[in-house]
């Protein structure tokens, strides 16, 4: 059990992590580029976004830290973290492609396949443990949510 809560603690810092130097790119053009764009009714307030991603960055990271604790001498394990790790990857560039280099079309494709690649993920934990793929689902919500805003970001400009 203590090995599982230390993977889990370390498994949520990376998700911060990533999502914190993320945030970088975010911060470079949200109060100027951003607000210039025009955006679909449904566009959530800009102070929803901090709060909703650290929730899910926390939710992914127990994910994640679950599935390590099984052992990544596991085959299924080594597989789900993979996955993992490559959707967190995006996660990232989608960030640094939309917001650093104010470029919604390019994003959209990062983020279609991200979609994808959470979809998997999520696969890939079931395999190891049904709770931390469940853990997994809203993120996979809000992205899908996000696939869609970024496609009418795009659309309408």
């Amino acid at each position: 059990m203590k090995g599982t809560i230390t993977k889990i603690i370390i498994a949520i810092a990376v998700c911060l992590l990533i999502g914190f130097l993320s945030s970088f790119a975010t911060q470079s053009s949200v109060n100027d580029w951003y607000v210039t764009l025009n955006k679909p009714s449904f566009n959530p307030p800009n102070w929803l976004f901090a709060p909703v991603w650290t929730l899910l960055y926390i939710l992914m990271g127990i994910a994640a830290g679950i599935v390590w604790s099984k052992g990544f001498y596991h085959l299924w394990v080594k597989t789900a973290m993979y996955h993992f790790g490559f959707q967190l990857l995006l996660n990232a560039l989608w960030s640094i492609i939309f917001f650093g280099l104010k470029n919604p079309l390019a994003a959209l494709f990062v983020i279609v396949t991200l979609s994808v690649l959470i979809v998997l993920t999520i696969k890939w934990f079931r395999v190891v443990s049904k709770p931390a793929a469940w853990l997994m689902l809203p993120y996979l919500g809000w992205v899908l949510f996000a696939t869609v805003l970024n496609f009418k970001i795009w659309e309408l400009n």
